[in-house]
């Protein structure tokens, strides 16, 4: 017997044949003894043609009373009609009473046109339900050789109890699928908690450039690193919670060096990578190389290391500022002053293969073109960042800091050679002053935004968490966000073709000398969410300017207003807007941000 489910991966023909043994059980399991006129039908079917022709007077309302024909035949027709079908597929033979073969006779004589034109009406019904059924079971078929999946899977109206607790098990694993994804993808971001810093130094200047790194380095979030040093020093009391773990390089005198301007130090600092590897520590996923002078702003570290994938191959860093250093170097290498990164797979890699290629390159001068050359023996390129900064020039940094990159700012080198970045104070204490600003906003820190005050006639320039400059006049956004000539190159020499990048030259015109405002405090307001930053002018002699305008001497301190954007590089790089709001007396109020629909620095 027919099961009353259909597997849905049976075909039509089979879903014919069954549903075709079921209707043929059904219909089987009616009593013989009821007397229909289909019951007779098979047996005058099987009775001889002798008797059919007997007793013809036979009156149909002896067999039949109160009409009982008719009624049979508005009920159970069809049904009764596939009785009789099927008992006479199947040929059943049974033997037919003399009486009954002579009733038959007798009603056909009586009623035969009736019955002629009943089962003519229930052919004819027949076959429309079988010619329909036929022209559904062609489309399913035709359906299902243009699609590749089951065409029963998705619209049979008979599903399997099987199939239905598989499908139910399907659906209840596939949120769990769904759940295990989005917490892989959740566990993708890139944290302080990923990266191992290896920090080059020595010995020899040690207590001075250790008070460096304990501006930037946070024990508290658990960051991991190594200073690499020739050779052992003395601690002092603290040093231990405000410094990374200090170990000593390993033994290089087995690798040639035959360059006579260098040191061979630089073989030991450019294994610093490796050393730092085959410490063997958990759940890394970049190594970040950096000098004992380097200040890094890890914030902005992490957002940088989180638009790579830590799985790949990556070489991140950026070139020197100096024009000739790159054509004496490379502007494929990244310099290791200025820091730069390099994902775990690569270091890997590079761990393997290092020694004998640091054998092949005797001749190279420092540790940086070294890693270089591995770098191009295993293929990878260098992916620049501009927020790595080398700083190889001399003097005062505050025309590169006042018109910083449209990036984010990720660290500082050569902070002994460069005067402090604040006036009249210490290195150490200038850059302490800027950690303020940066633990408040870190993404939009020495960020520039160029704006006009229309009514005095004058171009405001705001490097947020380091400096405001007010001109006299208007000058474009275009010469504003190139950097003025306020250092020499490295070779101490003020040649404006020696660097890798534009310059404006230091204004010569008395009246278009800027009048310069440093950060002297920065706090965060909770009722408005803003950061508040002071500025408060840098007080040196100006030359007397005989231009009719207001004078922006009479000012003393600028206000600006920002809200922290730490999503500020997750948009397309856009520097932000800034707005006069006031500039009455001896203070003027700014405020910065993201710049709104239409806005722009129209001169």
């Amino acid at each position: 017997m027919l099961s009353p489910f259909l597997h849905l991966s049976e075909t039509p023909l089979h879903i014919f044949y069954s549903l075709i043994s079921l209707f043929s059980s059904l219909i089987l399991t009616i009593p013989l003894h009821i007397h229909t006129p289909f019951s007779h039908f098979h047996q005058i079917h099987h009775s001889s043609s002798q008797n059919s022709v007997k007793n013809p007077k036979f009156r149909l309302k002896n067999c039949y009373p109160n009409g009982f024909l008719k009624h049979c035949c508005e009920t159970s027709g069809f049904f009764l009609l596939l009785r009789g079908w099927v008992l006479m597929t199947m040929k059943v033979t049974q033997k037919v009473k003399d009486s009954e073969k002579i009733i038959w006779d007798q009603m056909r004589s009586v009623s035969g046109s009736h019955n002629r034109a009943f089962l003519k009406f229930m052919v004819w019904l027949f076959l429309f339900a079988s010619t329909t059924y036929m022209v559904y079971t062609l489309k399913l078929v035709s359906y299902k050789s243009c699609n590749n999946n089951d065409v029963f899977s998705h619209n049979s109206l008979f599903i399997h109890s099987s199939e239905i607790n598989s499908s139910k098990s399907s659906k209840s694993i596939r949120p769990v699928i769904v759940k295990e994804e989005t917490e892989e993808k959740l566990e993708e971001k890139t944290g302080l908690e990923h990266i191992v810093f290896g920090i080059a130094a020595s010995a020899k200047l040690w207590d001075k450039r250790k008070e460096y790194i304990k501006l930037w380095w946070k024990p508290e979030e658990e960051m991991r690193g190594i200073v690499w040093l020739d050779k052992p020093v003395k601690t002092s009391k603290g040093d231990g919670e405000s410094l990374p773990e200090l170990r000593i390089s390993g033994d290089t005198s087995r690798f040639a060096y035959r360059n006579r301007q260098g040191h061979r130090s630089a073989i030991r600092i450019s294994r610093i990578v490796s050393e730092t590897l085959r410490l063997g520590r958990e759940n890394v996923r970049w190594f970040v190389m950096g000098d004992d002078d380097t200040v890094f702003v890890t914030d902005n570290l992490v957002r940088i290391l989180n638009k790579y994938d830590h799985n790949q191959y990556y070489y991140i860093g950026s070139s020197s500022e100096s024009h000739l250093q790159n054509i004496y170097f490379s502007y494929s290498m990244a310099y290791g002053g200025g820091g730069f990164a390099i994902s775990y797979p690569l270091a890997k890699a590079l761990e393997k293969m290092q020694d004998k290629c640091i054998q092949r390159y005797p001749g190279l001068y420092g540790s940086d073109d070294r890693m270089q050359a591995c770098m191009a023996e295993l293929g990878v390129p260098l992916t620049k960042e501009l927020g790595f900064h080398q700083y190889d020039v001399y003097g005062n940094l505050f025309g590169l800091l006042a018109s910083h990159p449209i990036a984010p700012l990720v660290t500082l080198h050569h902070l002994d050679v460069v005067e402090p970045i604040f006036p009249n104070v210490t290195r150490v204490k200038a850059l302490r002053r800027l950690t303020v600003p940066m633990k408040l906003d870190s993404a939009g820190l020495m960020q520039q935004s160029i704006c006009y005050d229309k009514a005095n006639g004058w171009t405001i320039s705001v490097s947020w968490g380091f400096a405001v400059q007010i001109f006299r006049g208007v000058l474009s956004p275009r010469e504003i966000e190139m950097p003025s000539r306020t250092f020499l190159n490295w070779y101490k020499r003020a040649d404006y073709t020696a660097y890798a990048f534009n310059t404006r030259p230091v204004a010569r015109n008395p009246c278009q000398k800027p009048f310069v405002f440093y950060l002297s405090s920065a706090k965060m307001d909770p009722s408005s969410n803003q950061t508040v930053s002071q500025y408060t002018r840098h007080r040196v002699p100006h030359p007397a300017c005989k231009w009719k305008t207001t004078d922006p001497a009479d000012v003393d301190r600028v206000q600006v207003y920002k809200k922290p954007d730490p999503h500020l590089w997750d948009r397309s790089p856009r520097r932000n807007c800034c707005r006069v709001l006031s500039s009455k007396g001896k203070s003027m109020v700014v405020d910065v941000g993201v710049c709104k629909e239409g806005e722009l620095n129209e001169v």
